[in-house]
């Protein structure tokens, strides 16, 4: 394969009799290696099947065999997920000669296709896939596939396609046309690989394929507006804190804790699915772990930690909730009264007790000494 990634196709509809295991059978007709995979029970398989060379996965019934509820879907996702993109590999143990094991790691890149019924499928795995949905033939308009009759025609057309790509493998491997408006990121990915096949292949294709990319950009924002998209709980809290500090510098966290829980009850009150409200404890941990965030004390005599609305600036800035071309909230706008120029939290150069910049004079209390600041 020529592309650096390789988008997966979600075969899609909202009820059976729409046409998708025939979009896997003239798939099966027209691609290289294909493997018709209707049951996935061993992650361990489908990846020996993938190492040995590309092989395109062809899964009917995916919302049954990739369901939430089977203890390998996990496992199978994060083969489908890592061979999206060229050096995808899965580390698997291999019996050795006299006995034992060792490990290697085995290629999972390939083509995939998913056709299901509304496959329950976690945001990773959706946003790598192109999806085709598939309406019913409720007026008989469609014409049956006759194996009998097209089969020969339809492996005539594969050898034909696969002899004139491989004319141009090389035009593919080089052609980085302009992508629409929005293409950036993962969307890139998906699309990148056709819109270069269209460029190669010409006439009305890299406008069609323009147009197809526009409107998936438009059906994700779409999507994104009407709360389809899961957004991770470290996210909601940083865009919570927001709405929360308001104009204030400095909040302490049993404050903030109990202001998150009025805000946003379902997810931080007792009532959220962890069955308890937020704890400080839990607070700390998503932000230490989303976005490096820590707690300080005010004052060294002060047992109590808070945050600093500083703090979340600059995560904010990067997430777009506040405008991304500011550069923070000046020194003298915080509500601090503290010594001119300091931005973070201090300690004392004698005890090297932390201690927030509070102090007019810039000076230790107890030790008498000028703070120095670590940010």
């Amino acid at each position: 394969m020529e592309t650096y990634s390789s988008p997966r196709l979600q075969i899609d509809s909202a009820m059976p009799g729409s046409g998708k295991t025939t979009v896997l059978e003239h798939l099966e007709k027209l691609s290289i290696n294909p493997v018709q995979a209707a049951s996935l029970s061993s992650p361990a398989l489908l990846t020996r099947m993938i190492d040995k060379g590309i092989t395109t996965i062809l899964i009917d019934e995916c919302d049954r065999s990739l369901a939430p509820k089977n203890p390998s879907t996990p496992e199978l996702l994060a083969i489908l997920n890592s061979g999206y993109k060229r050096g995808g590999t899965r580390p698997v143990l291999e019996p050795v000669q006299g006995g034992g094991w060792e490990p290697k790691l085995m290629s999972t890149y390939s083509p995939v296709a998913m056709a299901g019924n509304a496959p329950d499928l976690p945001d990773d795995t959706r946003s790598r896939c192109i999806r085709i949905l598939l309406m019913p033939d409720l007026n008989n308009d469609i014409e049956e596939s006759d194996w009998e009759v097209i089969e020969e025609g339809v492996k005539d057309l594969g050898e034909r396609l696969a002899s004139s790509m491989d004319k141009v493998r090389d035009e593919v491997r080089v052609a980085r046309p302009p992508l629409p408006e929005g293409c950036k990121g993962r969307i890139k990915e998906k699309w990148n690989p056709l819109r270069r096949i269209a460029e190669v292949a010409g006439g009305d294709w890299p406008d069609m394929t323009d147009e197809l990319i526009r409107r998936d950009i438009s059906e994700i924002q779409m999507d994104r507006e009407d709360g389809m998209q899961t957004e991770r709980p470290t996210l909601i809290l940083l865009r919570d804190i927001k709405e929360i500090f308001g104009d204030k510098s400095f909040l302490a966290s049993e404050v903030l804790i109990e202001k998150l829980a009025e805000y946003n009850p379902e997810m931080w009150g007792p009532e959220c699915r962890f069955g308890k409200a937020i704890t400080q404890q839990r607070m700390g941990k998503m932000l230490v772990q989303g976005w490096k965030i820590n707690s300080y004390r005010q004052t060294s005599g002060d047992r109590l930690r808070g945050y600093l609305k500083s703090s979340f600036e600059q995560p904010w800035r990067r997430m777009k909730m506040i405008d991304p071309t500011s550069t923070g909230t000046p020194p003298n706008q915080t509500g601090r009264t503290g010594q001119a120029g300091l931005t973070g939290p201090i300690l004392c150069r004698t005890c090297r007790t932390e201690l927030h910049p509070s102090n007019t004079e810039g000076i230790h209390p107890t030790c008498d000494e000028p703070l120095a600041d670590i940010t």
